[in-house]
């Protein structure tokens, strides 16, 4: 027999990563990189289900896109976004997740340290996307850091603010309404 809490974990896992394909299509293209909101719903994955649940999450929305579903930025989808150019950012995302998760589940009541945490997981996941974008379109670090990350530090950071101080309040939110449990 399945018990409740497990229908209702898978329950809210899917819900959160519908919310990441409804988010994760919407961008701005401005280049080769599109700007997108993939990584505020990732964010905001993180504190409604913590690091595991979260990442869980993205990484089904991840594999919702690979299998040619349009939920990848500018309504796109299949194993060729993977392939091009901006495919090391959709694999730095899981590890965005993972660094972020591990510091919003252990300080998520202390906005600064959470902020640090996301920007450290998008500094790697800006890593990824660098080294695969470089590759992809034959172009050197350099370039593919100016055309990569540079224009996207900013918004970047506007979305982690948001998310260390909207996170926290969703988490409690959650907590109080007892729809999830967490440790802290």
């Amino acid at each position: 027999m399945i018990k409740s809490t497990n229908i209702r974990q898978i329950s809210v896992i899917g819900v959160i990563t519908a919310v990441i394909c409804i988010l994760g299509p919407l961008s701005i293209p401005i280049g080769v990189v599109p700007i997108s909101f993939t990584n505020l719903a990732i964010y905001f994955a993180l504190y409604t289900l913590g690091m595991k649940k979260g990442t869980l999450s993205y990484i089904v929305y991840m594999l919702i896109g690979l299998v040619g579903i349009p939920v990848f930025s500018g309504f796109s989808g299949g194993l060729s976004k993977l392939v091009g150019p901006t495919g090391g950012y959709i694999i730095g995302f899981i590890f965005m997740a993972v660094i972020g998760g591990y510091f919003i589940d252990r300080f998520w009541d202390k906005w600064y340290l959470s902020l640090i945490g996301m920007v450290v997981g998008t500094a790697v996941c800006y890593l990824f996307g660098t080294v695969w974008l470089a590759y992809q379109a034959h172009i050197s670090l350099g370039a593919a850091f100016s055309a990569g990350v540079i224009p996207f530090i900013p918004g970047d950071m506007v979305k982690i603010l948001v998310a260390a101080f909207v996170g926290p309040q969703i988490r409690r939110g959650l907590i109080k309404a007892n729809l999830l449990k967490f440790s802290h």
